[in-house]
């Protein structure tokens, strides 16, 4: 460490000093503890001097220790802090109220090539007979930041990949669906082509046909429209919503091609409060849902699915129950592990990235196994927005 006493500051045990008076046991055992600290280490006086800077500290803000022992530590921060950092120490020494000293949290600091970057802090103090001194514990927050949004890019790709995957498994439901609308779109527009083949004068009616072939192309490119918004790639985008249109719309969406004599009980809560969700994200695991409980009512004499909105307490609770044989326990372990389904099309992304949205909106995603003659339920809880909640 570099000697400050020059700058007004208690004199420190380094490497300059040790050639004339030989560091004691402790002094040598403190100086090797901060230089192999992975953490940066910084202390400061009273004034804001800086009185010690680690090797981690160096390494972190590109500043060699003996360029900034004796000066004050607002040159390790951006400008922001920095007119701040004075009148903090100052008003704490006046007043004993502690803003940040005991509490760990996160700030930014500023390299020397004049780069902000984010920081970990836990600050601590002690009283040494040179007086009040303070011990600041920095951690470069850069690398896990980094992680995280490698990490958020890598689920994004995952929820997307996993939407793409419910349209494949649900193609034949979908081009059944299309297949409609496009042959009556055909059968009208030949009629119109026989008609004026064999001269017959439909000038009175061929407005109304024209109409009904327009309806109908109508429905088809909507059902397409739809399709495209759901398996669009696109970037997360949370915003206040009401989720029982985000809930009607997919269920919708989930029947399309659906012949089965499905029975939906929709069941809902008037006056639901907002919800801060990506909808497209919700509208997904509504899907996934829905579509298992097709498949297991499916099993059943009369099947029937259950659909219904509740609040409990900060929540919004959506629960999905279909009247089949519930699900085994032997299945349950790995219900929400990727790559577990037992189908034989699809992935087996659907539950587990259900969980995992649910579960990245502050909510979860939860299953009551039933059996013994009752149904599965999935309950989706998602925290209701903040304004809302505070109400309460």
């Amino acid at each position: 460490m570099q000697d400050a006493s020059d700058k007004g500051a208690p004199p420190l045990p380094d490497a300059k000093t040790a050639e004339a008076t030989p560091p004691t046991v402790s002094e040598a055992r403190l100086l090797s503890v901060l230089d192999t600290a992975a953490d940066g280490i910084i202390v400061i006086d009273e004034r804001a001097r800086i009185l010690i800077f680690n090797k981690a500290c160096e390494k972190m803000f590109g500043f060699r220790a003996a360029d900034v022992l004796g000066e004050n530590v607002k040159m390790v921060m951006p400008g922001e802090y920095a007119r701040e950092h004075d009148e903090y120490i100052g008003s704490y020494i006046r007043t004993g109220v502690k803003k940040i000293i005991g509490i760990g949290r996160e700030v930014r600091g500023r390299h020397s090539d004049g780069t902000v970057f984010p920081l970990e802090l836990s600050v601590g103090e002690a009283q040494t007979p040179e007086g009040r001194q303070f011990i600041g514990i920095l951690r470069d927050l850069r690398p896990r930041k980094e992680s995280e949004q490698r990490l958020a890019e890598l689920q994004s790709e995952l929820v997307h990949l996993a939407r793409v995957s419910a349209i494949d498994e649900m193609g034949a439901a979908i081009a059944h669906e299309l297949n409609q609308p496009l042959t009556a779109l055909m059968l009208y527009l030949q009629a119109i082509r026989r008609a004026h083949a064999k001269g017959v004068d439909i000038a009175d009616r061929i407005g109304d046909v024209l109409d009904k072939a327009v309806g109908e192309a109508d429905r088809a490119g909507h059902i397409i429209q739809r399709m495209r918004q759901f398996v669009e790639k696109r970037d997360p985008e949370r915003r206040l919503c009401d989720i029982e249109p985000l809930i009607d719309d997919a269920i919708d969406l989930t029947l399309l091609g659906q012949h089965h004599r499905i029975r939906i009980e929709r069941r809902s809560t008037p006056a639901l409060p907002p919800v801060m969700v990506d909808s497209v994200q919700v509208q997904q695991i509504v899907v996934n849902l829905v579509r298992n409980a097709i498949e297991a009512a499916t099993q059943a004499l009369e099947p029937v699915i259950r659909v219904e909105t509740r609040r409990d307490g900060n929540s919004v609770v959506l629960a999905v129950q279909d009247n089949g044989p519930g699900i085994a326990p032997e299945a349950m372990a790995g219900l929400f592990q990727a790559f577990a389904s037992s189908k034989r099309r699809g992935m087996g992304l659907g539950l587990a990235i259900s969980r995992t949205i649910a579960q990245n909106h502050g909510g979860d995603l939860m299953v009551d196994p039933g059996g013994n003659g009752r149904g599965a339920c999935f309950s989706l809880a998602l925290p209701v927005a903040a304004a809302d909640s505070d109400a309460e």
